[in-house]
């Protein structure tokens, strides 16, 4: 599952991705294979972390199994 990642709160990506002009017909970011085509990945500093991905509006976007 695809999150928006803010300070304290988490956000599904169709409460800002439904405005931005890089998201899908549908309103989403463009998530292909593990990969933000909107964005780019964001380095992890170990294994443990998970994935984060910061999109062309300044967002970040993590995807939470």
């Amino acid at each position: 599952m695809l999150v928006v990642l803010l300070k304290n709160q988490l956000l599904p990506p169709s409460h800002v991705c439904s405005t931005c002009l890089m998201a899908d017909q549908s309103g989403q970011p463009r998530w292909s294979s593990g990969q933000l085509r909107c964005g780019q990945a964001l380095q992890k500093h170990d294994e443990q972390e998970i994935a984060q991905f910061e999109c062309q509006m300044g967002f970040r976007i993590a995807n939470i199994e």
